[in-house]
């Protein structure tokens, strides 16, 4: 999957949740349980819906929350009962809490006893309809119930010293005696004095805080938190893996550059096991989910083991430069790819443009990110994904509505060759208004409640996947991200280069400049990209405002972005819109003046994003 060649597709990731993807039921009863509020299927996955994704311009499928979790929904016939809600955010439980990394959710099976087969049906029907699959790989952390039925001999901690705190030899990081909290049994907070505290055990009517896998011992939080007592904002239903490092200290026992012969320790060989299994089954890439808390050491060892099995195995991280908690002295993002990480998650850049409408950014603002950083081919761009909100919530993003989501996915989905990702829901308007249970009202759709997506329902359509049930707003949207999409794939966008245009236009006061301001650059952004191996050219400009038209616009493009764009002298260009749709063109005239060449665009509506094509003759 890496794109060494031209010719190869550049990466558009859908990711799509399977507890909520496919669930028409649209009883979303708050707090409800499987058998009312109903869940996804791998079934769902049908050709219809495959056909779908392909003909929007999607090229991999991101299948969010596979594997086997902590949950409250008893599958004891299969021998995996309940799990103690003490564990547990959401009755169906977090896709983050994982119970077993070589089985998959028995929720997802038409016949649950069937589950990884059923599973590899759906690896076939998505393989012969020319997707690729990426699965999460979730290396910090795992649920406090880890045990798997599969592999069992994998294990995590079974030979571990539980008398240490640290030992390289161990899975886990054990609290001792002196650890913050009060000493054993481990108290988690999800009840106290007798009260229930957890949404989750308030749902179910009980639950004591205890759980007795560490009632004599107790181990470390998935979040570094290193005590007998961790408190409703942390990551309590987890457990944090130890790969060496000691995250107390900063002490490295495995193998560095400054001591290569120190022995692997236990959990890289088991995690290495854990991607093996599933590239075996026909997996194409792996979604790292926070990767920056694992050391930098292990992702060089193991995606070059991962590439050494299948050359072409595709390796997104999740990682945020500016957490206290980064396993690196530098920039971590940086030493990702150089560990062999196809992309990182571009979190800067979607910043500043939400930051435009919560204040106090401008679109100006983007320039002012490295441009390596913006060039680079190693950044995933979206604008929306599980852990963020929905561009549509009602609170966020100045309130405006889906159709925000046209300028800011233009921008980010043109501004880098990397891939880009399109969450499910994102494209019909999907605005998570209300809560679902432990998933409280924060315009984010939940990922650990049985739900449907009300929106995104209408266009499934009964598992037709035809948008029968759209409205007009939400058809022209979901077209609009099939032409983005589309259009990112081509070359100036795939294997071009990108040249910033707000700089040279900051003083230039017709350039969306709005009464009172005395620059330019607030609402309106646009940049240039272009392959020299095609000569494809385009002129991107997008209109943020959400109420204001822009008029009279001039774009200057100067003398080194003429040079950019390898035009001879003095040639005019022709410009061809080609995002809006064929109902609503945009029309722009070139022309030469005072040694630019200039965009004239006699208006863009509010909340605009146009594509050029410049062609020469």
């Amino acid at each position: 999957m890496k794109k060494d060649a031209a010719s190869q597709k550049r990466v558009c990731i859908y990711q799509l949740f399977l507890r909520l993807f496919g669930n028409t039921n649209e009883t979303r009863k708050f707090n409800g349980p499987l058998a009312e509020n109903g869940v996804g299927k791998f079934a769902d996955l049908n050709a219809a819906a495959l056909t779908a994704l392909l003909e929007m311009g999607v090229t991999h499928v991101w299948l969010t929350g596979v594997f086997q979790q902590a949950t409250s929904t008893d599958y004891s016939a299969i021998g995996a009962p309940a799990d103690d809600p003490d564990l547990l955010k959401g009755l169906a439980g977090s896709p983050y809490a994982i119970k077993d990394y070589f089985d998959v959710c028995p929720d997802y099976a038409t016949v649950p006893s069937e589950r990884l087969a059923e599973f590899r049906a759906l690896l076939a029907r998505m393989r012969d309809a020319g997707l690729g699959v990426i699965l999460d790989f979730v290396p910090n952390h795992v649920a406090r119930s880890y045990g798997s039925d599969v592999r069992p001999d994998l294990d995590f901690g079974a030979l571990d010293d539980r008398a240490k705190f640290f030992d390289p030899e161990n899975d886990f990081f054990y609290l001792q005696a002196d650890s913050p909290g009060g000493g054993p049994p481990l108290r988690l907070p999800t009840a106290s004095g007798g009260h229930l505290v957890s949404p989750t055990c308030k749902a179910m009517g009980w639950g004591d805080g205890l759980f007795a896998g560490e009632l004599d011992h107790g181990k470390v939080t998935g979040n570094n938190v290193a005590s007998w007592a961790p408190a409703l904002s942390d990551w309590y239903e987890t457990i944090k893996l130890n790969y060496g490092y000691d995250f107390t200290t900063g002490l490295r026992a495995y193998p560095t550059r400054e001591h290569p012969d120190l022995p692997i320790p236990d959990t890289w060989l088991k995690m290495d096991a854990v991607l093996t299994f599933w590239q075996e089954m026909g997996i194409d890439g792996f979604r790292c989910d926070m990767a920056h808390l694992v050391p930098l050491e292990f992702w060089d060892w193991a995606v070059a083991r991962a590439r050494a099995r299948q050359p072409g195995v595709f390796f997104v991280a999740e990682a945020y430069d500016n957490d206290p908690m980064k396993v690196s002295t530098g920039n971590v993002l940086e030493g990702l790819i150089h560990a062999g990480f196809d992309a990182v998650y571009d979190d800067p850049s979607y910043k500043i443009l939400k930051g435009i409408y919560d204040g106090p950014k401008w679109a100006n603002d983007l320039d002012d990110l490295p441009r390596g950083y913006l060039l680079s081919h190693h950044s995933l761009h979206y604008a929306e994904n599980h852990d963020e909100v929905r561009l549509a919530g009602a609170s966020q993003w100045g309130g405006i509505g889906m159709e925000v989501g046209r300028p800011v996915s233009a921008i980010l989905f043109a501004v880098g060759r990397g891939p880009v990702l399109l969450f499910n829901g994102q494209e019909v308007g999907e605005a998570a208004q209300g809560a679902e249970g432990f998933s409280g009202d924060d315009a984010r759709t939940t990922i650990f409640d049985y739900w449907s997506m009300p929106e995104l329902v209408k266009w499934v359509n009964g598992h037709r996947y035809d948008g029968g049930r759209l409205s007009p707003a939400q058809t022209s949207l979901r077209a609009f991200y099939g032409r983005l999409l589309r259009l990112a794939g081509e070359p100036a966008f795939r294997d071009g280069d990108f040249y910033p245009l707000n700089p040279s236009n900051r003083g230039n006061d017709r350039y969306g400049r709005l009464a009172g301001e005395s620059a330019s650059g607030h609402w309106l952004y646009a940049f240039l990209r272009f392959d020299p191996a095609t000569a494809q050219r385009f002129v991107i400009m997008a209109n943020l405002h959400p109420t204001e038209v822009f008029r009279d616009i001039q774009i200057r493009i100067p003398q080194e972005a003429i040079d950019f764009l390898k035009l001879g002298p003095q040639k005019i260009p022709r410009l061809t819109e080609r995002l809006t749709s064929t109902e609503k063109p945009i029309i722009a005239e070139a022309s030469i003046a005072e040694n630019h060449l200039v965009v004239s665009i006699a208006s863009l509506l509010p909340l605009t994003p146009a594509f050029f094509e410049l062609r020469v003759s």
